[in-house]
């Protein structure tokens, strides 16, 4: 499963600078919460005019359904699984993103970039796991959930929870009682990262704490939206997307700039009007359903990528490392990773399919739940939580979900059934042999709690105060 190769090409002529990458990362957005992918009731401008600058994918899957475990993937090019990362971690957790992983901040120093992280981190809060230990040169931000604090507004998640801590570099620099401008000084951290650092490589990542519950948001947007509080929420992250675009065209950087703005997971269903929606997919966040796992993407890249592309081939975050290797020449790590280079279908190459055969969705601590495979969706026998025919809670309170427990594999055609409504397993046998087969391999790598495999692939997690 790992990608072939050493990684980086001959993209980039001799002694020409590589692109700057800038990646938007939101907490917990719905496939459909911007205007491109079928928002309703707001408008998202700047992203809206990014997808028409770019190509918007509409199949592009995270590896987990939930926040530490999806990040984990995006930053090393792996499974979550083989790195050892699930669920969210906790507040003084033990565990983090092992330094012995490299990170896509790490990949790129090796070629002459500058990197920050500004936004929320959630790979571990001690020091040892934290952005600036991990390749990036500054850090502003929070180093988890938005939601862990003392004030939730749910009874039930007040917890003994320190107060959220709000970092610059590693020193804890505020106590946050309040939020509201926390999505403003991360992008005017982002500016400023982009003057400063105009005449060199750069790499820009911004996880956006927004829009995770509890919500917040700055007065310039408050009741703006007309549609509630989340839709205020969805257009103070497009404002700060324009922003961050604005400041790439004053300093002439666009057209030497990659832009990538996607989500760790699906929305947060249970929390009804303070949720985003995955319409037309089923279900949300924590679940490997489509609207789980599958994300709004858009990609800009002037003069490089065809503006305006719509690419339906599926795609995951694994695949970013090494296509941003490629595209920027850097070497992919020494140890194994799952990603392959997708630039061939970003760039529209002619013939261009994905690069995998199959994609595995992996959740809670290590089950193999669902894998894709072209248009074939192939569920595996699980339990998950699912809000049923209700609506969720409102305005920051959560509504009860129901435990649903899937007893036979199912199998879903996604070119003809996206809302996964109508098993086709007892119809296709021999797809669900061939998608069987293929979880084998999963399982025999990264193993599967659900069938008590062990993977000869995992690599341990890193361990608080200990040599890694």
């Amino acid at each position: 499963m790992a990608a072939p190769g050493p990684g980086g090409c001959h993209f980039l002529q001799k002694n020409t600078r590589p692109p700057n990458v800038v990646l938007l990362f939101a907490d917990d957005l719905g496939y459909s919460d911007i205007g491109c992918f079928g928002a309703r009731g707001y408008h998202t401008p700047n992203l809206d005019r990014m997808a028409g600058d770019g190509v918007r994918l509409t199949s592009f899957y995270v590896a987990q359904p939930v926040c530490s475990a999806s990040r984990a993937a995006l930053l090393t090019g792996c499974y979550s699984s083989r790195v050892d990362i699930h669920h969210a971690l906790m507040p003084r957790s033990p565990k983090g993103l092992n330094p012995e992983e490299t990170t896509l901040a790490e990949m790129l120093k090796t070629r002459g970039y500058v990197t920050a992280c500004f936004g929320k981190w959630h790979l571990g809060d001690h020091p040892d796991f934290m952005p600036l230990r991990q390749g990036f040169d500054e850090y502003f931000g929070i180093p988890y959930s938005n939601d862990m604090w003392p004030i939730h507004p749910n009874p039930n998640m007040r917890k003994a929870w320190p107060w959220l801590p709000l970092y610059e570099g590693e020193t804890a620099i505020d106590s946050l009682h309040d939020q509201t401008q926390l999505t403003t000084q991360i992008t005017e951290h982002a500016v400023s990262f982009i003057e400063r650092h105009r005449d060199q490589p750069f790499f820009l990542y911004v996880p956006h704490p927004q829009p995770h519950v509890p919500l917040f948001v700055s007065d310039k947007f408050r009741g703006k939206s007309g549609a509630g509080l989340y839709g205020d929420v969805i257009m103070e992250i497009d404002w700060s997307v324009g922003e961050i675009l604005a400041a790439l065209r004053r300093n002439g950087l666009e057209e030497n700039t990659l832009v990538i703005f996607t989500s760790d997971n699906g929305p947060w269903l249970a929390y009804g009007n303070h949720a985003g929606s995955a319409q037309p997919l089923r279900e949300g966040k924590g679940t490997v359903w489509e609207g789980g796992v599958r994300e709004p993407f858009i990609l800009q890249w002037k003069g490089h990528v065809p503006a305006g592309a719509v690419i339906s081939e599926p795609l995951m975050t694994i695949d970013l490392m090494p296509t941003i290797a490629r595209v920027t020449g850097a070497k992919l790590p020494p140890l194994p990773i799952d990603g392959r280079d997708a630039w061939p279908v970003i760039s529209q190459a002619p013939g261009a399919k994905s690069p995998h055969e199959a994609y595995f969705f992996y959740y809670q601590t290590n089950e193999l739940q669902a894998l894709r495979s072209g248009r074939w969706k192939l569920c595996f026998p699980h339990q998950y939580n699912s809000i049923g025919t209700g609506t969720g809670g409102r305005d920051g309170m959560p509504g009860p979900y129901v435990s649903v427990k899937i007893t036979q594999p199912e199998l879903y055609d996604l070119e003809n059934d996206l809302s996964e409504t109508r098993n086709v397993a007892s119809e296709h046998p021999e797809i669900v042999q061939r998608l069987e087969a293929l979880a084998e391999k999963a399982r025999a790598e990264l193993g599967d709690a659900l069938t008590g495999r062990q993977g000869s692939g995992v690599r341990p997690a890193g361990k608080a105060g200990e040599k890694n």
